[in-house]
């Protein structure tokens, strides 16, 4: 028997629990502790797993912690043990929640730990496209200034962001919180949201609407499979040619290839993506490569502080659950 300690004052009696931590080195690649997690039961660690090891490491386990290793129907259904699926995550598209909620398994996830470090990159990259900060930066090390003749230069013109338009497409909490640091720079805001929304900080026009008035169309919403693919050339086609185009949701809300046309072809300026459809890409991959599409890798979400406060719900997730009180549960 193992004895957890809840609130620092009550004690639960438990049978030892087997927890299979399936990808955990995005999360804590050193710098933080598995320890609180490593005190409620017998852990099973992997840096990652690949789709042929899910299987035979997850079967036998009461608890999976998983950030982005798929947890199917097929595993749910042939699991006599398993009681919690907790995802290091916000999205929890990489589990049959379906197939959970039928076999009584609980899927809980984070919500809310990632709400400042994405904004934060979301306006990293949107920077780097009208400052080109990194561009100038480069030149200036490879002595081009130097050899100029010149007190200042621009490689590419800088633009400022007030009273630009800046579409979010979806106003949850990132969403919430990139419109308030846009307003910050003196931008207009306009929002598209599934669902109505009264809002302080813009107004919500259609999908449409967003796409054809703004300057900048940051992505911010979550996976569905009405909204896979849906930035495609249809949409992509009714921008304005100077506008930029920001994804830190997630890489098949785009249409890759469409995308990639359109960028070629100067139907928008340029894009600035921190995650695609497929990760880490394959060979050849169409957006990677042009000179007006930065991309960075899938990294918005890990500041120390943000990683910091994913672990600590996330223990605070299986403690909820094994006292008899889940929180963050997304299987109801």
């Amino acid at each position: 028997m193992c004895k957890i300690n809840v609130c620092g004052s009550f004690e639960i009696a438990l049978n030892p629990m087997q927890i299979v931590i399936t990808d955990g080195h995005e999360l804590n690649p050193g710098d933080l502790t598995w320890e609180a997690i490593e005190k409620l039961g017998k852990v099973n660690y992997y840096n990652s797993t690949p789709k042929d090891k899910i299987f035979e490491r997850c079967i036998a386990t009461d608890i999976i912690i998983t950030n982005k290793t798929p947890i199917d129907a097929s595993l749910i259904e042939a699991s006599q043990k398993l009681k919690l699926i907790t995802v290091t995550a916000t999205g929890y598209n990489n589990i049959d929640v379906q197939a959970a909620k039928k076999a009584n398994i609980a899927v809980c996830n984070v919500p809310e730990y990632g709400t400042f470090s994405v904004a934060q990159h979301t306006f990293a990259l949107l920077l780097e496209l009208v400052n080109h900060v990194g561009m100038h930066s480069t030149s200036v090390q490879k002595a081009e200034w130097e050899h100029s003749n010149r007190w200042s230069y621009s490689l590419k013109p800088v633009t400022e962001l007030k009273d630009k338009i800046l579409g979010i497409v979806g106003l949850g909490r990132i969403g919430l919180q990139v419109a308030e640091i846009g307003k910050a720079f003196g931008m207009k805001i306009i929002f598209s949201n599934r669902s109505s929304k009264n809002s302080h900080v813009g107004e919500q026009v259609s999908m449409q609407e967003l796409f054809t008035m703004s300057d900048v169309i940051s992505l911010h919403c979550p996976l569905t499979n009405e909204n896979t693919g849906f930035v495609n050339h249809e949409y992509l086609s009714m921008m304005k040619s100077s506008a930029l185009l920001i994804n830190t949701s997630r890489g098949q809300l785009i249409n890759e290839q469409d995308l990639a046309e359109a960028l070629q072809k100067k139907m928008l300026s340029a894009a600035a993506l921190d995650v695609l459809s497929t990760e880490p890409p394959s060979p050849g991959h169409p957006l990677i490569g042009l000179s007006n599409c930065i991309i960075t890798p899938h990294n918005a979400w890990s500041s120390f502080e943000a990683r910091s406060r994913l672990m600590k719900v996330t223990h605070e997730n299986i403690l909820k659950f094994l006292a008899g009180n889940p929180q963050n549960l997304v299987s109801r």
